[in-house]
C-alpha cells in the first residue's frame, strides 16, 4: 500500500512501517523529541514488533528515496458507544528538520483521516503540546477544531 503523496508532496512516497524501518524512525523521532535519551536497540526492536502486531495501530511514513521524512501514528479504537463506531487518535507528528513546510506531516494527517474513515470511526483526536501559533495554524489548516478540552497526567519520575 504505498502510494505517492499529493499537495506538493509528490516526491514522497506514504506507506505503512514494515519490520525493516525501526532505524529510520528512531533518526526520524530525533526531530520529534531531541532530549530523549538512546533506547537500548534489542528494546527498540522488541517494541517496534509489538506495535506492527498491535490491532488498529498504524505507523505511517513518508520516505523521499529511502530517507524517512515524516511520519505520523494513528490507533483506532473499539468502542461501546457511537452505536459501536471506533475512534482514533493521531499521535508522533514528526518531519525531519531538513524536510518541513514540504507538505509532508499534511499529507501524512490526510492518509490517517482517511484511514480512520475507511475503518468507520466516527471522529480523529489529535493533541499537541505545542503553543506555537504556526504548529496549531496547520492543524486547523487539516481540520481539526479546538472544541474540546484535553487533559493529561504523566506517570511522576522515578525517585
Amino acid at each position: 500500500m504505498a502510494e505517492p503523496a499529493g499537495d506538493g508532496a509528490a516526491d514522497i512516497v506514504i506507506r505503512p512501517a514494515a519490520t525493516g524501518d525501526l532505524l529510520a524512525l528512531l533518526a526520524l523521532y530525533r526531530h520529534l523529541n531531541h532530549d530523549d535519551p538512546d533506547m537500548d536497540l534489542g528494546f527498540a526492536e522488541d517494541r517496534f514488533a509489538a506495535i506492527l502486531a498491535h490491532p488498529g495501530m498504524t505507523i505511517f511514513v513518508a520516505f523521499e528515496g529511502n530517507l524517512a521524512v515524516s511520519s505520523i501514528t494513528l490507533v483506532v479504537i473499539p468502542n461501546l458507544t457511537r452505536r459501536g463506531a471506533s475512534y482514533a487518535l493521531i499521535e508522533n507528528v514528526v518531519t525531519h528538520a531538513d524536510h518541513r513546510q514540504r507538505g509532508h506531516a499534511r499529507a501524512l494527517i490526510k492518509t490517517a483521516i482517511a484511514t480512520a474513515w475507511e475503518k468507520n470511526c466516527y471522529k480523529v483526536m489529535l493533541l499537541t503540546g505545542s503553543k506555537e501559533p504556526a504548529t496549531l495554524r496547520f492543524y486547523a489548516k487539516c481540520g481539526f477544531t479546538q472544541d474540546k478540552t484535553g487533559f493529561q497526567i504523566r506517570r511522576p519520575a522515578a525517585g
